[in-house]
């Protein structure tokens, strides 16, 4: 039994495969410009022959061992046929077809985050890099974030984010604190209520046995002092005694006071001092003149 080989050399085989070839269209080759085509469907072939390309060297170019200058020639001709397939993009548009660049795959870095890389190296606008390409010295770089330096707060950043929530003007918008603080209120308001209705009761009876003449209850009267109302009665009766002794303190006498008969002498002698002075010498020569004149005359 002959092999494949013997029969794909035989006479009959190689006849079959030149009249295949006959039939067969020239191969056709892709238009240089996008513009020149005017059908829609060939158009689209274009474009998917693309498409084909862009796959296969982009799975070519995940090889890290090509070298750095295969790898680099890899990735030109891949951004390449990338620009080319935009044009052939725009001109399925142009002529009424669907619109592929909406969905346009993005630049991602070697984790697959999609990153912005605005014309690195030079080589236009959207220059993007692929596969090992990425890792490439001067290009790794261009993926690699820079550390965030934390900025210190300043005084006015600090201030601008404090507003009446931290003050705590917003606490009963929430309702919770509402709830909690109702029943509460309630108590306490009953509760201070009968405290004065009692006190107003006692201090009623206290005034109708003061008009009557009749001595008041030593109990009833000592329930109108609180124990609270006696500490601060105490509180004020000791703070005024430590003012007082502060204020004798202070005062220091460095020389001998006198009594008080000291001073009821030293102001006897300065009526006295007051009195002489009133007359002159003069009016005291008229006063004598006119008693003896008048001594004379009772003679």
């Amino acid at each position: 039994m002959a092999r494949n080989e013997e029969k794909a050399q035989s006479m009959l085989n190689r006849f079959i495969t030149m009249k295949a070839e006959e039939k067969k269209k020239p191969k056709e080759r892709r238009p240089y410009l996008a513009s020149e085509c005017r059908d829609l469907a060939e158009a689209d072939k274009w474009r998917q022959q693309i498409m084909r390309e862009i796959g296969r060297k982009v799975a070519e170019i995940q090889n890290e061992g090509l070298g750095e200058h295969r790898l680099r020639d890899l990735n030109d001709e891949i951004n390449k046929l990338i620009r080319e397939k935009t044009h052939w993009e725009r001109r399925i548009v142009e002529l009424g077809g669907p619109n592929y660049t909406r969905h346009s795959a993005k630049m991602t870095d070697l984790d697959g985050n999609i990153v912005d890389v605005p014309n690195p190296g030079g080589r236009g606008p959207g220059y993007r890099y692929f596969g090992a390409a990425k890792k490439l010295p001067g290009v790794k770089e261009l993926f690699e974030k820079p550390p965030e330096l934390r900025k210190r707060r300043t005084r006015y950043d600090i201030y601008k984010r404090i507003d009446a929530s931290y003050y705590g003007y917003r606490d009963d918008e929430d309702g919770i604190l509402e709830k909690l603080e109702g029943p509460a209120e309630k108590k306490m308001r009953a509760s201070a209520l009968a405290d004065w209705m009692e006190m107003e009761k006692i201090k009623k009876e206290a005034r109708r046995a003061v008009k009557s003449g009749e001595v008041a209850e030593v109990g009833a009267v000592s329930k109108i002092l609180f124990e609270e109302e006696e500490d601060v009665v105490e509180e004020e009766r000791k703070e005024r005694e430590r003012e007082e002794t502060e204020k004798e303190k202070e005062f220091v006498a460095h020389v001998p006071l006198p009594d008080e008969e000291e001073i009821k002498k030293k102001v006897l002698e300065k009526k006295k001092q007051e009195m002489l002075n009133k007359y002159t010498s003069s009016e005291l020569l008229e006063e004598l003149i006119e008693a003896k004149t008048l001594l004379n005359i009772q003679q």
